[in-house]
């Protein structure tokens, strides 16, 4: 029997290359839940935004695009890890659920099932690209340099949504009539019991790394939940907005509390038009719209797989990485499923960095991740125990070891130097990885042609510069020919 056992363990380390990897299974295991626990709020947090009624004042329900979300996030999960076999997961995209929102909110002809239908066709025909190998050649074509400046550029976005989703950094309204757009915690002023979580999770977390504590990230999340919930129970904190009041002292996207069980309901599976949106809008609006939704989920994905793979140490030198084609048909089948199961395009998940830098290299933490998704169904409310506070810390120290790597970048070298800073700079103060590739893109392009230089341009490069062209003047087309 131990024989047997033994021959089993090592046909899945072999199958994962966990040993050849450098890692093991415990890393791996604890890399599955720190990952997972940094992306369970999205469970709580997309049913939020899709909450809005669509023209016909029908409304997906909350409990069903949660349980949707948790269903389609772990599938895709445990597909990226056995297939692909990296450390990478899936679940919906904030950018584009975002965009689906808000669309659904300003279109009157427009439903729910129209515009998971422009999801679904954007999905489809990423996946053709990646088929054709477009996708790949691509990535390929991409200049080290840029590459590099893509994992730092979302090292520092990773750590900027750590800071201010824990309220230690917060948006400052327009109204204040301010051109500072961000500042130090509430008026300028650290205070609340949920800052104190965060503040003590980042201490925590880098006094464990620096000691090289084995499941530093992990342990932090957990004693940082634990510390959450007593404060909860004693001083009864609440949201920061629970839908009426506003709470600036309230914890940011999930308030640590015990909610009713229910069962799941998978019903919106299979509720989408997949040409809906093209009857009620017509061609060319219908085209745009899913056009700004396939550059979105195109490059975001691109960025976030190649800022994993380096920080994970699977990226080769010449900027790919094993099995990258099934990676990339993945993440497209994600935009098909996400959008079939009207939860919205399905992406990698940035968060994934948590889990690689508790230690994951392999898919095996992915399977991890993707039965936790799946168990998240049913528990949902042990998830809402975990605020956003306690697992900031780890996306903070995350995007400092990604934003280690920007020494790799050759500073004297102008003419990628420039690019590559406008890459990093606009991925955080755009709130957007799309933005940044593109601004990196067309800054690159531009410096080529400029200096004489065009000839040492890739063919792709010129594609994906003035597709970025397009997308940055999208508002502009719409206007010529009177789109809304």
């Amino acid at each position: 029997m131990a024989t047997q056992a033994a021959t089993k363990l090592s046909a899945v380390d072999r199958y994962f290359k966990i040993t050849e990897r450098g890692s093991n299974y415990s890393r791996e295991i604890r890399g599955g839940f720190a990952t997972f626990f940094a992306m369970s709020y999205i469970v709580v947090l997309n049913p939020l935004i899709l909450a809005g009624a669509d023209s016909s004042g029908n409304v997906l329900g909350l409990e069903r695009v949660a349980a949707a979300t948790a269903f389609v996030a772990g599938i895709l999960t445990i597909l990226m890890g056995a297939w692909a076999k990296h450390p990478f997961a899936l679940a919906t995209g904030l950018g584009v659920n975002a965009f689906v929102a808000v669309t659904v909110a300003t279109n009157p002809g427009l439903s729910w099932p129209d515009m998971m239908g422009l999801v679904m066709i954007s999905g489809i025909t990423m996946f053709i690209l990646v088929l054709t190998g477009f996708r790949t050649a691509v990535f390929r074509a991409v200049p080290e340099g840029l590459k590099t400046a893509i994992v730092v550029g979302i090292g520092l976005f990773i750590a900027l949504i750590g800071l201010v989703n824990a309220g230690f950094v917060r948006r400052i309204p327009d109204a204040a009539g301010t051109t500072v757009p961000l500042g130090l915690g509430f008026d300028g002023k650290l205070n609340g019991w949920p800052t104190l979580v965060f503040i003590f999770g980042l201490l925590l977390t880098i006094a464990l790394l620096v000691r090289k504590v084995k499941g530093a990230i992990l342990i932090g999340i957990i004693s940082s939940t634990v510390l959450a919930n007593i404060l909860e129970a004693i001083f009864h904190i609440g949201p920061s907005f629970d839908g009426k009041t506003h709470n600036p002292q309230g914890w940011s996207l999930v308030s640590p509390a015990l909610s009713n069980w229910t069962l799941p309901d998978l019903g919106l599976i299979g509720h989408f038009n997949l040409f809906g949106a093209f009857v009620h809008l017509g061609g060319l609006a219908a085209a745009l719209l899913a056009f700004v939704i396939l550059l979105s989920i195109f490059f975001d994905a691109m960025g976030t797989m190649v800022g994993l793979a380096a920080e994970a140490g699977s990226l080769r030198e010449d900027g790919t990485f094993e099995n990258v084609d099934r990676v990339l048909l993945v993440d497209a089948f994600g935009a098909i499923a996400g959008g079939g199961a009207s939860t919205s395009s399905n992406q990698i998940f940035v968060e994934s960095g948590a889990g690689i830098g508790e230690g994951a290299r392999t898919g095996f933490a992915s399977l991890v991740t993707g039965v936790l998704l799946l168990l998240a169904m049913f528990v949902t409310p042990l998830i809402r125990l975990v605020p956003f506070e306690a697992v900031a810390p780890a996306l903070v120290v995350v995007g400092f070891m990604m934003a280690s790597q920007v020494v790799k970048i050759d500073w004297a070298d102008m003419s990628i130097a420039i690019p590559a800073f406008l890459t990093i700079v606009l991925m955080p103060f755009t709130y957007s990885i799309a933005n940044g590739l593109g601004a990196g893109f067309v800054t690159f392009v531009a410096i080529r042609l400029l200096t004489g230089r065009a000839r040492h341009i890739h063919p792709l490069m010129w594609a994906v510069a003035a597709a970025f062209v397009l997308f940055f003047g999208i508002g502009t087309v719409e206007e010529i020919f009177h789109v809304r």
